[in-house]
């Protein structure tokens, strides 16, 4: 059985050298998504909840320098194409019954 996911996937990822701003830009994504690489984090989100954590990562990461957060937006037909090589425990799975976004 079909069934319509919430919201849009995004996949962000970040380069940063500082400890201090590497951990709060990790502790920002932990609130919005699910990590699935050292530094990278899948999203799924309501128009809202991406503009909030975007105003919260150009906040923080004003004054970074080299430093560095891309946000990729994945549409449903990429998201679909999404192969996983390895462990998969922590991808957020729009197939799974249980699944529940808040």
């Amino acid at each position: 059985m079909s069934r319509t996911v919430w919201g849009i996937m995004y996949v962000v990822s970040y380069d940063i050298h500082s400890d201090k701003i590497r951990n709060k830009v990790a502790k920002i994504l932990e609130g919005y998504g699910v990590r699935v690489q050292y530094s990278v984090f899948e999203c799924r989100l309501s128009q809202r909840q991406y503009e909030q954590m975007y105003e919260k990562l150009v906040l923080l990461s004003m004054d970074t320098g080299e430093n560095g957060i891309r946000i990729y937006h994945l549409c449903g037909k990429c998201e679909k194409g999404i192969k996983v090589i390895g462990n998969a425990e922590n991808v957020l799975n729009p197939e799974e019954e249980d699944l529940f976004v808040v």
